[in-house]
This record gives structure tokens, C-alpha cells and sequence, in this order.
């Protein structure tokens, strides 16, 4: 009976890993993507939304300007309207191509302030990490578990594995929880340059400025692999500085933080990084 238990275990701890592997589960960019990655974060699907709204809002003014324009042409050319008016002013015309402009400008502005409020104000972390950019590469820390930090550095051709993306797999991933609130402290290298944290499924985007603490926020409400890359003009290598952000339940976050904890040595230095180590009681999925 114990051995079909460790049998199921095995297999349950495999099963998370090829999922976590797979091309398919992971949020990265797709060939002949024409839309956002799809949104794994409350921001990130406000951002869609808000997205999707202005498409419609300047496709229908783009639509009423083209059929002005083809009254214009087809009413006031020279053939079909020989002696044009004379007539230089129109109040009432006057008022709604001034009343409107405003009008839609303030239906804009409303979710958009709604979006940027939500966006910058921070909630309760559930989980605080700080990122500092270097030339080129990304540093970690986790201050909620004093010493537990890392570097992640891109990882070459010859060193990915099956489903790794080309140019945005690390030898590291940051591994956060799902459902959870995790607060983003960005930061660069002092004798650095700017850099910019970004992950598009999380609608992150923050720069990372020598000298200065700048902070963000996501909530991750789907387990898998979540791809980004710096965006900002940083220096020779600035296309080779990914990010990768593994999300796993809280069970398997609480085992990762115990795994790399046990690495520390006395100055609180991670020896050594392992990946996830699941738990066969919770099987990570979409």
C-alpha cells in the first residue's frame, strides 16, 4: 500500500512538472500574435477591458468621419453642387463639435482614472519581493525570508530544456503564490543604468532607476509560467535580460521557501536554488 502511495506521489510530481513545461500552459508571446497575452492578473484583465472599449469607441468615430467624408465628396464636388453655400458660421454645429469631443474625452477619462487608481494603490502583500536590474541581468530577494535571494540569468540555446522559451527562460525563476497579493520593489544597480520590469500577462511595467525604490503589484489567478523581458533601451544586452515568474499554489510555495531557506549558510546567503518541489496533494493547474 506504501509503495502505491509513493507510486502515486511520483507520478502526481511529474504530472505538475511536464504541465508547468509545456509551451501551451506557459503566457508568452506567440507567432503572429495579433492581441494582449492573455491576462492572468484583475489588472491585466481591467486592461484588456479597457482596451476592448477604446477599440470600439475610436472605431465608431472612425466610421463617422469617413461617412462625413464621403458626403463631402459625393454632395459638394463641383459637379453635383455648382454654387456652393456661402455660409461661414453655424451655432448649433459649432456647439456639438465642441460638447462632444468633451463629452467622449470624459467617458474615457472615468475607467481610465478608475484603472490607474487601481493599478498604482498597492494592497495588503501577501508576499513582497525586491528586483534590482544589472547589466543584464536580474537580481531577487525576498524580505519576508531574511537571505533567501538569487540572480536570474538567461539561459543559452544548448541549456533549455523541452518547453523552454528561447531568449526568456532563466536559470531562476521567481516563484510566487497563487491568489495571493504580491507586492514588487523595483530597483537598478547604483552604478547602473535604467532598466524596466515587465511581465505583459501580469499588465506590469515599471522602470527600475538607479537610486530609486519604485514598487507594483499583481495577484496571479492562474498557476503556470509567466514570461517577460526588460523595456527599456539598457545597454549592449538589453534584449538577453528576461523574466520568468513560476506560479504555484500555496503549498508548493510554502515547500519552495522551505527548500531554499535550508540552503542559507550562517551570512544568510543562498547556497544553492532548487526548482519547485510539489506536493502530491496539490497538483498545480490552470
Amino acid at each position: 500500500m506504501a509503495s502505491r502511495l509513493r507510486i502515486a506521489a511520483a507520478l502526481a510530481v511529474a504530472a505538475v512538472f511536464t504541465a508547468g513545461a509545456m509551451p501551451a500552459l506557459a503566457q508568452q508571446p506567440k507567432p503572429w500574435q495579433l492581441d494582449f497575452q492573455a491576462a492572468a492578473t484583475p489588472v491585466m484583465e481591467s486592461i484588456t477591458s479597457f482596451h476592448n472599449f477604446l477599440l470600439i469607441l475610436i472605431t465608431l468615430i472612425t466610421l463617422f468621419v469617413v461617412v462625413l467624408l464621403g458626403m463631402c465628396v459625393v454632395r459638394f464636388n463641383a459637379r453635383a453642387n455648382p454654387n456652393p453655400s456661402r455660409t461661414s458660421h453655424h451655432t448649433m454645429l459649432e456647439v456639438a463639435w465642441t460638447v462632444l469631443p468633451v463629452i467622449i474625452l470624459v467617458v474615457i477619462a472615468i475607467p481610465s482614472f478608475r484603472l490607474l487608481y487601481f493599478q498604482l494603490e498597492v494592497p495588503e502583500p501577501d508576499v513582497t519581493i525586491k528586483a534590482t536590474g544589472y547589466q543584464w541581468y536580474w537580481g531577487y530577494e525576498y524580505p519576508d525570508h531574511d537571505g533567501l535571494s538569487f540572480d536570474a540569468i538567461m539561459l543559452a540555446e544548448d541549456e533549455l530544456q523541452p518547453g523552454q522559451p528561447r531568449l526568456l527562460a532563466t536559470d531562476n525563476d521567481v516563484v510566487v503564490p497563487v491568489n495571493k497579493v504580491v507586492k514588487m520593489l523595483i530597483t537598478s544597480d547604483p552604478l547602473g543604468v535604467i532598466h524596466a520590469w515587465t511581465i505583459p500577462s501580469f499588465g506590469s511595467k515599471v522602470d527600475a532607476v538607479p537610486g530609486r525604490m519604485n514598487e507594483t503589484w499583481f495577484k496571479a489567478t492562474k498557476t503556470g509560467m509567466y514570461y517577460g523581458q526588460c523595456s527599456e533601451l539598457c545597454g549592449r544586452d538589453h534584449a538577453y535580460m528576461p523574466i520568468s515568474v513560476r506560479v504555484v499554489t500555496q503549498e508548493e510555495y510554502d515547500a519552495w521557501v522551505a527548500e531554499q531557506t535550508a540552503h542559507l549558510d550562517p551570512r544568510g546567503e543562498t547556497k544553492k536554488l532548487a526548482q519547485v518541489t510539489a506536493q502530491p496533494a496539490g497538483a498545480a493547474g490552470e
